[in-house]
């Protein structure tokens, strides 16, 4: 038997059959935002999921749900979203899905269903104490603790991108000053480009090819974010005392233009204690490990993970 997995962004659902090892078999996207939000994105995965099921029909034991947002995991609501995506804060994911598909369901955030992910099958297999941030148009996060994800009071702990990195920094739309992910994001990294550089039009990819090719310009910034986001890193590995960080996001996938020197840097600023055995890694599973993530946490709410 299968799981229905689902990974539920602001644009777009990446949709899955997973077993119960973290294996997708098939899988497939649809956008969620075609209408401009008229129709409330988690109708819209509902929909794209159900033709998904048409196209490939099999019985599934539940349905596995990765969410942005802030997502109460018992309930399987959206509490909180800055305002961002139309219809959805206050949303039931839980209930929803349950209703169209009648099958057990469970609902996580997508950061923390990407770092279950990488824990399950991914890059951190096996390790107890994990931090990840993705690395995109903000920050997410999560933390493992123990062999735990760390939820907090309200099972929403884990928003790594809005601590203060700036006081004196840009508002933030989550209400505070100087964010971590205004200066660590992908989306900071193309600003500062644009801006040092007077060119429009920017994005990883060209930036990450003129650093390569030389361009002391765009180098320089691309310095400055790496040093940025090892300065927030370095808070939360003294904080978290982690076994490995986790670097996610496209822009992960450069490894001597990123990872390496963000690995040698906060290597050499970390205590000396907390660096011991630390490992700075890029995520390994990509747009999959949300839905792997999710299957996870389904698993572990049942009381034997046996298929």
């Amino acid at each position: 038997m299968m799981l229905l997995a689902i990974d539920l962004g602001g644009t777009e659902a990446k949709i899955g059959l997973s077993d119960g090892e973290g294996r997708i078999h098939k899988k497939a996207s649809a956008g969620v935002s075609e209408d401009g939000y008229r129709t409330p994105i988690v109708e819209s995965a509902i929909h794209a999921a159900k033709q998904f099921m048409a196209e490939y029909p099999c019985e599934i034991r539940g349905v596995a749900v990765s969410a942005c947002g802030q997502i109460d995991p018992e309930s399987g609501t959206v509490i909180g979203t800055n305002g961002r995506i139309p219809h959805y804060e206050g949303t039931n994911i839980k209930a929803a899905m349950e209703r169209a598909f009648e099958k057990e369901t469970w609902v996580l955030n997508d950061a923390n269903a990407a770092l279950l992910g990488e824990c399950f099958t991914g890059r951190a297999k096996g390790l107890k104490d994990v931090i990840l941030i993705t690395l995109g148009t903000g920050v997410g996060g999560g933390v493992l603790s123990g062999g735990r994800l760390l939820g907090g009071a309200g099972g929403i702990a884990g928003e790594l991108g809005h601590f203060t990195l700036r006081a004196d920094g840009p508002a933030c739309p989550c209400g505070k000053r100087g964010c971590f992910e205004h200066y660590a994001s992908a989306s900071a990294l193309v600003s500062r480009c644009e801006a040092a550089s007077g060119k429009s039009g920017l994005n990883g990819k060209i930036i990450f090819r003129e650093a390569e090719k030389g361009n002391p310009v765009i180098q320089a910034e691309v310095s400055a974010w790496i040093r940025d986001i090892a300065e927030g890193l370095t808070g939360l590995i003294h904080i978290f005392n982690p076994e490995m960080v986790l670097i996610g996001g496209g822009v992960s996938a450069q490894e001597e233009l990123l990872i390496r020197p963000l690995r040698e840097r906060i290597l050499q600023e970390a205590m000396p204690r907390f660096s011991e055995g630390l490992r700075i890694e890029r995520a390994l599973l990509g747009n999959d490990a949300g839905m792997v993530g999710a299957v996870r946490f389904w698993l572990d709410h049942q009381k034997s993970a046996c298929f």
